[in-house]
């Protein structure tokens, strides 16, 4: 009987120091291969390598981000693949999410999300029509923070990551109220990955939109972070490092606060700098 990958796995490395060698037991970060498929229709619509755990929330939030669902209700279960030929064995690297009856799932737009890196020439003025078209919306002013909100959200994150404190290999993604209580968080080692968990977790709990909240990610805000954030609803958005120029772009066009370089005392406000409530 197989049982689930744990997140962090044992490994043996030799630790080169002062001009000696030593051998040293270290834990790393699993890696393995998520296949999302779709019941009844039996189609497999995305594999993403992630760490293993939050599996099911992975998939819902990516399916919803990706706009193939648009609410909660929109599945009736998710579950392991169960392998048949070897006595109904789970196979814990494959999720079944069963989509409601007479749900016909528009399949399109997932075609763009498998790109192999973020310079293989994805139209930014497509990717942002497209957001239209799924029916995401300019996000109201709504929340107000303080910088000293915001200074505090980096230690907090760093904190929570136990994986990360381990195995140092990590990304996170955090969910904060406006006073910068940490609500929830998910590590993963993509990014992305990190707020699909978020998000679905989210989705499955029925908090959707995340409207009154922030949402750091450690690294830099992509794309696919602000793509993401803006079917969540979010309207601050923060990183330890810099946006790209899509991410700019997305979050000026969706009324998003987009912050970068958030270390220590000092952060860079991209667009929505209205929402930084300074005395």
């Amino acid at each position: 009987m197989t049982i689930p990958t744990a997140s962090k796995t044992k490994a043996t490395v030799w630790v080169v120091e002062t001009g000696k060698i030593r051998p040293r037991l270290d834990q790393i970060t699993t890696e393995e291969p998520l296949e999302i498929r779709l019941l009844p229709h039996q189609k497999t619509v995305a594999v993403t390598m992630r760490t293993p755990g939050a599996d099911f929330q992975l998939a819902a939030g990516f399916l919803y981000s990706e706009g193939v669902i648009s609410c909660r209700e929109d599945i009736r279960r998710i579950s392991y693949c169960m392998d048949e030929s070897v006595d109904g064995e789970q196979r814990y690297n494959i999720v079944n999410v069963e989509l409601r009856e007479g749900l016909i799932p528009d399949l399109q737009p997932l075609e763009r999300h498998f790109y192999t890196s973020s310079a293989c020439g994805v139209c930014g003025k497509a990717s942002l029509e497209d957001l239209h078209l799924r029916g995401c919306t300019v996000i109201t002013p709504g929340i107000l923070v303080t910088p000293e909100t915001i200074y505090s959200l980096p230690d907090q994150l760093r904190a929570a990551q136990g994986i990360f404190t381990a195995t140092g290999g990590l990304h996170a993604a955090a969910v904060f109220d406006v006073k910068g209580q940490l609500l929830n968080l998910w590590e993963d080692v993509g990014r992305h990955n990190a707020l699909d968990k978020l998000i679905g977790s989210a989705l499955l709990s029925d908090e959707l939109p995340l409207s009154n909240h922030i949402v750091m990610v450690s690294g830099r805000s992509s794309f696919e972070i602000l793509q993401k954030s803006t079917t969540a609803g979010v309207p601050v958005v923060c990183s330890v490092s810099a946006p790209s120029s899509l991410a700019v772009s997305v979050a000026k066009e969706f009324g998003i606060t987009l912050i970068g370089f958030l270390r220590g005392q000092r952060f860079n406000v991209y667009t929505g700098v209205e929402r930084i409530s300074v005395a």
